[in-house]
């Protein structure tokens, strides 16, 4: 998943209008023998909306991570200083904390509700890299304890640019598989295929970032093997802006209500999306999985 990064994607918006363009050059023969799903228009222009709503709300929270950063960096345990081991060790270390938020966002249902945003397209292309949440801040929590460890805020918060620009170009059906020893380290269009099916065997699967090493040491990794059914078990078949950001949030309220006891609300909130109280089976709304 890509996440608001400001400047470093201000940047880079020539080069994802230019990828979209290629890829729609592309997938052009392809789409038309029938092999990939390519681009619907109305799908396209609601992931590219939901991205410039997600850059214009990530400034205000880059501003807090910032803040949140630089408090931390008050605290820290040493100083690595701006050499290569400071940038390997951001580039890895935010890579793994990537990780374990992305693999949050898909196991705790409230936070679900945020991540839910970016798998609501039933299409995989480029553009659908671009549809990203706008409430994710839950991102404040993972990544400025890195600052406590002797990072310095500057060098992660471009070690979060890389790592969003890296994952752009992997939502492509215009990419088969890599070379099995690129495969095996990196994530890849193949193994992020994986992540965003809703094939019951792609649920939960193929969280990492850059490496898809963790995936494969948390046993969490799933080859491509059957064809990819994008899009959530539910789909929301919408292209509304406002119903993509919050149809999950809506449907969790109304599960929280319908569920008797403190305890359950709150088991509600942070159990993964689908689960139901064991003595009763309580339903607010569908959950959106």
């Amino acid at each position: 998943m890509l996440r608001s990064q400001p400047p470093v994607t201000l940047w880079a918006v020539p080069f994802f209008a230019g990828s979209i363009a290629l890829e729609i050059f592309l997938l052009g023969r392809t789409r038309r023998a029938g092999r990939v799903k390519g681009y619907e228009w109305r799908d396209a222009m609601a992931s590219i909306s939901m991205g410039i709503v997600s850059l214009v709300v990530g400034i205000g929270l880059a501003a807090a991570g910032l803040a949140l950063s630089l408090v931390a960096w008050r605290f820290r345990v040493g100083d690595l200083g701006t050499g290569v081991t400071a940038w390997v060790v951001a580039l890895v270390a935010w890579d793994f904390s990537y990780y374990w938020n992305h693999r949050a966002g898909h196991r705790i249902r409230l936070l679900w509700a945020n991540h839910v945003q970016h798998h609501s397209s039933e299409r995989y292309n480029l553009s659908t890299a671009l549809r990203q949440p706008v409430t994710s801040v839950n991102e404040l929590a993972f990544f400025p304890v890195l600052c406590v460890f002797g990072l310095r805020p500057p060098i992660v918060f471009v070690a979060g640019g890389i790592n969003l620009v890296y994952q752009f170009w992997i939502h492509t059906e215009a990419v088969g598989r890599l070379p099995r020893p690129v495969e095996f380290v990196f994530n890849s269009p193949s193994h992020h295929r994986v992540h965003h099916g809703s094939n019951r065997e792609y649920l939960d699967r193929n969280y990492g970032g850059i490496l898809i090493l963790w995936d494969r040491l948390f046993q969490t990794f799933e080859a491509e093997v059957a064809p990819v059914r994008y899009g959530l078990v539910h789909d929301i078949k919408t292209t509304n802006l406002l119903v993509i950001a919050g149809h999950e949030y809506l449907a969790l309220t109304r599960a929280v209500k319908a569920t008797p006891g403190i305890g359950g609300k709150v088991l509600r909130l942070v159990m993964p999306p689908g689960w139901e109280p064991a003595r009763a089976q309580v339903v607010g709304a569908p959950v959106t999985r």
